[in-house]
């Protein structure tokens, strides 16, 4: 349904268990929290206990993986990620009674060659970091998510992005979001609807701002970069008005290995 928000936190902050789950209880609303099993069987300060996280599963709370050591995937080899995904799929295992169905790759980051580990160790779902509203044509192992964070947290944003909606795109390029030798990288998509007022879509780069678009045909776009990404993590927002005042909305992450 057009007007459906799924709330998700990553990492099993204590304030998670101490602030938010007490208000979003009350208010009755569900949400999945990701966890990155280390930091929890390590004790470190600020982060919730198994029994807490006991207590919010019990309750209803989705609980998601975010792996064991919270690494970065991109940057790590196919055993390194296989043995971490393995390692935090046992201690859900043991101490919740059954492995996560969902994922979130930590910092966003992911490659092709980690979105089919994901794939096969069989999560049903995984979300990056992008911004961007869930539509059906999207990869349901590398979905967007609105960051609601220090910086981009107020209620005005919280506003634009539970009322935007999906840009429907096809044939994105380039289909890696590990970006190799070839930086800038040729970057393109094809809309999908709406056909009228592409004239006003605008893209923007996190490292370098508004981006120049040239559209080929009716609704082929690609995106000319300037400047190559920067080393780590970077993205990419495009944007639509509509008439009704609402947002259409694509975001996509990328990784540079530094």
């Amino acid at each position: 349904p057009e007007h459906t928000v799924g709330l998700t936190v990553d990492d099993a902050y204590l304030s998670v268990y101490r602030v938010a789950w007490p208000r979003l209880r009350e208010a009755g609303y569900p949400f999945t929290l990701f966890v990155a099993t280390d930091a929890v069987d390590r004790g470190l300060g600020g982060y919730m206990n198994w029994d807490q996280i006991r207590e919010l599963a019990r309750a209803g709370v989705t609980v998601g993986s975010q792996t064991a050591s919270h690494l970065h995937m991109a940057d790590t080899d196919y055993e390194g990620n296989r043995r971490d995904i393995e390692r935090s799929n046992r201690r859900f295992v043991e101490e919740l009674g059954q492995a996560p169905d969902l994922f979130a790759y930590p910092y966003g980051e992911a490659s092709l060659a980690v979105v089919d580990l994901i794939r096969d160790s069989g999560f049903v779902a995984a979300f990056g970091q992008h911004s961007g509203v869930l539509g059906s044509g999207d990869d349901p192992y590398f979905l967007p998510r609105f960051a609601m964070n220090e910086k981009y947290g107020g209620i005005e944003r919280f506003r634009l992005a539970v009322n935007a909606l999906a840009l429907g795109i096809t044939e994105f390029t380039p289909e890696d979001p590990l970006i190799g030798a070839q930086n800038p990288p040729p970057i393109g998509f094809t809309v999908l609807a709406p056909s009228s007022g592409l004239d006003r879509l605008a893209c923007y780069a996190a490292h370098g701002g508004r981006a120049r678009l040239e559209r080929l045909g009716s609704s082929r776009f690609e995106v000319r970069l300037e400047t190559p990404l920067p080393a780590g993590r970077t993205r990419l927002n495009c944007t639509l008005p509509t008439d009704s005042g609402r947002w259409r909305w694509f975001g996509r992450q990328f990784y540079v290995a530094p």
